[in-house]
């Protein structure tokens, strides 16, 4: 039996020295290390089936199964260092001699828009450096730059200072689905103003451009549609979702407050409805919603009419046009958004159809201060940016769904769902 298990060994070596894959190495240790043992107890039974010498043969059992334990954490620790030792292999980058290469800051850029930024800009040959609490954020949205010599990852809250040298800043850091923001209100408050004096503050300092990302929340439930940059909004500024709209608001006013009385150069992105993958799955966004909801079986929520309209943009739109805005000279505020308007109810029937399934689409009461209408009007983003959306929404929906589904393969089991909040 030691001469099988032994066998089966050697055999996986051989298979390991073809692919070059330590993996696969430790796990067929102790896959062959478990036969071993399973089958050297199941002979003994076969052989000596009576109670003594079952009683007889298993402390000895047991230690051989806590030596087995012990060997495979020691392999376990060798093939860590080993793996460590191999050259991680990253994306092809474009290189740029030092008067082109900046140094670029991206606050949240360990989150959903933020990571997708870091992939473009570190693509073009940039170095970056991201600055993330991780609270919404999540590592493994960054982890294939890590270790490269272009790239760093500070754990850093902004509400705190942050000193480093740079020519660009980036200013994603905010919670920005309602469950997220509404979490702590205080905190998003902070963020968007001690967090964003802060990043000004660094700005004025080494001379840095800064754009900081806004909302098409400042609008509020907008009286006027679409949505223009001349349009100072409708704000509930005790509402639930004012910890997000008035920070977001106040973030601007200190913004144009610097550029007055420090002259920073700043760009202000107003952000639209945004999705795409490394969305968060319980971040409470209508895509989010209604994928993982079709994903699952489980009835789409349409919380109020589903009347109310939103504006969908693919997240490499998006990026495109945050890096157009930051290369341009424009320093007022500029609509980044999709103009094509779907009522919610719609949208939920799209879904419904691309996942396919036996979902229902089911009403709810409505959410407090829900705006009813959302469309961007991108006149300014067209003119000064040459920007526009690129990807459809059909195309976008079918990468988001299939990110999605990778996603729910982590979590998903026969008795539980993922639960989704608004």
């Amino acid at each position: 039996m030691l001469d099988t298990g032994w066998f089966c060994f050697v055999e996986m070596v051989q298979i390991v020295s073809r692919s070059n894959t330590l993996v696969i190495l430790f796990v067929s240790f102790v896959i062959c290390a478990l036969l071993y043992l399973i089958n050297k107890a199941f002979w003994s039974l076969q052989n000596y089936n009576n109670y003594d010498y079952v009683m007889q043969r298993a402390p000895s059992l047991k230690k051989d199964l806590e030596d087995a334990e012990a060997r495979v954490a020691h392999l376990e620790q060798k093939v860590t260092v080993l793996e460590s030792q191999i050259p991680k292999k990253y994306p092809d980058v474009k290189f740029l001699n030092y008067k082109r290469k900046k140094k670029i800051l991206v606050t949240g850029g360990a989150g959903f828009v933020g990571s997708h930024l870091v992939d473009k800009l570190m693509l073009n040959g940039h170095e970056v450096v991201v600055a993330d609490n991780f609270f919404t954020g999540r590592k493994q949205n960054v982890e294939h730059w890590i270790g490269h010599q272009n790239f760093e990852l500070l754990h850093h809250d902004i509400v705190n200072p942050l000193y480093i040298e740079v020519d660009q800043i980036y200013h994603l850091a905010s919670p920005a689905s309602p469950p997220h923001y509404m979490e702590n209100p205080v905190k998003t408050l902070k963020t968007n103003t001690i967090g964003t004096i802060n990043m000004l503050g660094l700005a004025k300092r080494v001379n840095a451009t800064i754009l900081i990302a806004s909302t098409s929340e400042v609008y509020g439930d907008p009286e006027v549609h679409p949505q223009s940059e001349m349009y100072w909004g409708h704000v509930n500024p005790i509402g639930p979702r004012a910890c997000y709209d008035e920070g977001k608001r106040v973030a601007e006013t200190l913004t144009y407050s610097y550029v007055k009385m420090e002259h920073v150069q700043v760009r202000v992105a107003r952000i639209f409805n945004t999705y795409g993958p490394r969305m968060h799955m319980n971040d409470g966004r209508v895509v989010s919603n209604f994928i993982l909801q079709a994903l699952q079986g489980i009835d789409l929520t349409i919380y109020g009419s589903g009347g109310q309209t939103r504006s969908f943009q693919y997240v490499s739109d998006l990026v495109d046009g945050l890096a157009a805005l930051m290369e341009s000279n424009y320093t007022l505020p500029v609509n980044l958004g999709n103009p094509t308007e779907h009522t919610i109810e719609e949208f939920a029937t799209i879904i419904k159809q691309l996942v396919g399934g036996n979902s229902k689409i089911m009403h709810v009461a409505a959410v407090e201060d829900d705006p009813q209408k959302r469309k961007p009007d991108i006149t300014r983003a067209k003119q000064y940016l040459n920007w526009e959306p690129k990807v459809n929404l059909t195309k976008g929906l079918k990468k988001t769904v299939e990110y999605f589904k990778q996603e729910l393969k982590l979590f998903k089991s026969d008795t539980n769902k993922v639960d989704v909040e608004l």
